[in-house]
């Protein structure tokens, strides 16, 4: 009985770990949505570095056209959207036992996560365009907990035991 409680559980804990970050990622894209000036302001300082100690060895990377500002933007708005797409669709198959195409699903939007946490903000804003060098407009901290987070719940998708007893149990 107790193998088959943890058989369940595991699942269940990928589940709700997926649906967590599914509403964390689509609640990131509906502010960036509604309040789009807010964080659009965070990434025209980060591209264009001008909060940064402005060592004319770097500077020569900063980004200060706001059209080019601006798809940047956008284009990590559409990313956000679709990653929150791909974890609610993964956490729907993780729900229905489907846990061969939840636990592949679910990778896919993870990964989108980390590779925009991870890629995105932390190595490229974080080393290329130097935000850790920026007091009012560093978002260090806050990319690496989803990193962080995203990295966990990828894990727990793929304990043994979360093949479950659904459609790709042995």
């Amino acid at each position: 009985m107790a193998d088959t409680t943890a058989r369940g559980a595991l699942p269940l804990t990928a589940t709700l770990l997926t649906a967590s970050v599914a509403l964390y990622m689509a609640l990131v894209a509906l502010g960036n949505i509604t309040d789009f000036g807010t964080n659009q302001e965070f990434v025209r300082h980060v591209l264009a570095m001008d909060t940064t100690f402005k060592d004319e060895d770097l500077m020569w990377r900063a980004i200060t056209n706001q059209g080019v500002q601006d798809a940047a933007y956008v284009a990590i708005i559409v990313w956000e959207t679709a990653a929150a797409l791909v974890l609610v669709h993964g956490t729907w198959l993780w729900a229905r036992h489907d846990h061969a195409r939840a636990r592949l699903v679910s990778t896919y939007g993870l990964l989108m996560v980390m590779l925009l946490f991870g890629a995105g903000f932390l190595a490229i804003g974080g080393e290329w365009f130097a935000m850790w060098q920026s007091r009012d407009w560093n978002g260090l901290d806050a990319a690496t907990r989803v990193l962080v987070l995203s990295g966990v719940v990828l894990l727990a998708n793929h304990l043994p035991g979360t093949h479950g007893g659904g459609r790709d149990a042995p």
